[in-house]
């Protein structure tokens, strides 16, 4: 596959409260090689540290249609050799719905680049949101008069990790596709467990020492099955939803992965 540069421009800055890509840049590219077939268009995103390593959240490609997302991941890791180091460690998407190299693409796919996860608006049960949240507030009206049992989580910004000190925390997210993998995952749990209700919220953004970033709750008749849920929901976040974490040092930053593990990517995210 040949791409043909036909325009770039350079959206700087935010893009205002609450944008979901800051700091966009766009090019637009064309298909140029070989026979000539009708292009597509798609949009590429990228989070974490890998939006540190191309520069830009989000890029507007043309493509040939019914190319394969291998072939968009092959162009981009020649572009930014980083990204084809760092491989292993990315998952895909195509429509907010987890892809392999094999989804072929069609015209108005929405493409993202998601790193390892680590680590809206409220009154729906299972959001994404840049004001303070709390377990309390996601709780009220959860119960019904059948509950016998309403148990709550806090993920609360501690002020030291790996021995440490932390200033603050950023937190990033695939916004639409978090809140349907929360969905989904509060699906699982009332199959799986006997609860009547779970609301989920997470907040992004810059969060200070001793503010809450995840805040969980979980209704059912029994406590044994709330407790259970509400500690299979917490893991299912942390494994599968696609936020991640900025821990922020006096002397630097880096991207946490997983559960107890920190990928040190503050000179390998630092745009090539």
């Amino acid at each position: 596959m040949i791409f043909g540069r036909t325009g770039n421009r350079q959206l700087g800055g935010r893009t205002g409260r609450g944008s979901r890509n800051p700091g966009i840049a766009m090019t637009v590219r064309v298909y140029t090689g070989g026979e000539r077939k009708i292009p597509m268009k798609v949009t590429v995103l990228f989070f974490g540290w890998a939006r540190e390593l191309t520069g830009f959240a989000s890029e507007r490609l043309e493509l040939p249609e019914g190319e394969a997302l291998g072939s968009l991941l092959r162009e981009y890791q020649r572009r930014f050799p980083r990204l084809d180091e760092m491989r292993k460690a990315l998952k895909y998407a195509v429509n907010q719905e987890f892809a392999t190299p094999g989804t072929v693409l069609r015209d108005g796919d929405e493409i993202a680049f998601l790193p390892p996860v680590g680590g809206g608006a409220p009154g729906r049960n299972f959001y994404i949101t840049r004001e303070p949240i709390s377990a309390a507030r996601v709780a009220k009206d959860l119960e019904t008069p059948a509950d016998g049992a309403v148990v709550t989580f806090e993920g609360i910004v501690r002020d030291n990790s790996h021995g440490r000190a932390v200033l603050y925390l950023e937190y990033e997210a695939y916004e639409p596709m978090a809140e349907a993998q929360m969905k989904a995952i509060g699906e699982e749990l009332r199959r799986i467990h006997k609860i009547t209700g779970v609301v989920m919220a997470h907040r992004i953004g810059r969060l200070e020492i001793g503010e809450v970033s995840v805040a969980i709750a979980v209704a059912a008749p029994h406590r044994a099955a709330a407790f259970d849920a509400c500690r299979a929901a917490i893991d299912r976040v942390k494994q599968t939803v696609p936020i991640w974490k900025k821990e922020h040092f006096a002397d630097g930053a880096v991207w946490a992965e997983g559960e107890g593990q920190t990928i040190i990517l503050a000179e390998a995210a630092r745009a090539e």
